[in-house]
């Protein structure tokens, strides 16, 4: 069922409270499809409300690290559930806060966003909030990090590429937070071939994941790893022959992709992003 929403508080208990991005202005309201039995959205098709969904972990488990992720949808939907909520469940239980990030849809239809305007600003702004509220939801400002699925991977690749360390003379304490995420997470990212991202030498340590039968896609991962690498940034990828795109956290038990996310976990604990 697709319905119009202007959600400010999401009631499923300590888990799921929506901060929109964005203050002062009342834009057209978002279209989401709800799923029977959930209090979470499953997919937005129009968002003009960008916001970030807060799942913090147990109080006795956090420690300390944080990421924003961005679902995919090819800029024309966000599939949240699969690539939002069902990961911001996986990094709570290893003790990580999430962040899921609602951003503006360049490519829904009459859409008057873009990838790299708006749907960047999102993200970017995503960062600043999570940073310059750390205390608030019990994060290091120095551990937080941007995960991003398909064409959110493309997000992850941007804002990656194009943090600024915040306008120290701003009066808005957001904006004096960096954008910079610490660490990056590409998961089977797309972009068009068009889209120009050039990796700087202080850009953030960054893990990839993709499947071979997944070909445009595993093209793309592979040329920004190659490009991380040039510049001597700290990457680690992993292609896996079978899986296909979207796999995210459902993939078959029997199929070796369904063990990326404990080669991330692995990841983390190595670069200390996650204790031993």
């Amino acid at each position: 069922m697709l319905v119009a929403v202007g959600i400010s508080r999401l009631s499923a208990a300590d888990r799921g409270m929506e901060i929109p991005l964005w203050q002062g202005i009342e834009p057209a309201p978002d279209v989401v499809e709800t799923a029977e039995g959930s209090p979470l959205p499953k997919r937005f098709t129009v968002v003009n409300r960008p916001s970030i969904y807060v799942f913090l972990p147990p109080q006795g488990k956090a420690n300390g690290a944080a990421v924003v992720i961005a679902p995919g949808g090819g800029h024309s939907q966000l599939v949240i559930d699969k690539e939002g909520w069902e990961m911001a469940d996986w990094f709570n239980k290893v003790g990580v806060a999430a962040f899921v990030l609602k951003y503006r849809l360049a490519r829904a239809p009459k859409s008057p966003y873009t990838v790299q305007g708006d749907a960047l600003n999102d993200s970017a702004r995503a960062i600043r909030v999570v940073r310059a509220r750390a205390k608030e939801f019990g994060v290091d400002p120095t551990r937080i990090g941007f995960m991003g699925f398909s064409a959110g991977g493309e997000l992850a690749a941007l804002i990656e590429t194009r943090f600024d360390a915040g306008n120290s003379a701003s009066t808005d304490p957001t904006y004096q937070a960096s954008s910079r995420p610490d660490f990056a997470m590409l998961i089977y990212p797309g972009w068009r071939p068009d889209t120009v991202i050039t990796v700087p030498k202080d850009a953030p340590q960054t893990f990839l994941v993709c499947a071979d039968d997944d070909p445009s896609h595993v093209v793309i991962t592979v040329n920004q790893y190659l490009a991380l690498e040039k510049q001597g940034i700290s990457a680690e990828m992993h292609i896996y022959s079978s899986g296909k795109h979207g796999f995210g956290l459902r993939a078959p038990a029997s199929q070796e992709v369904s063990q990326w996310p404990e080669r991330m976990k692995d990841w983390m604990v190595e670069r200390k992003l996650l204790p031993q």
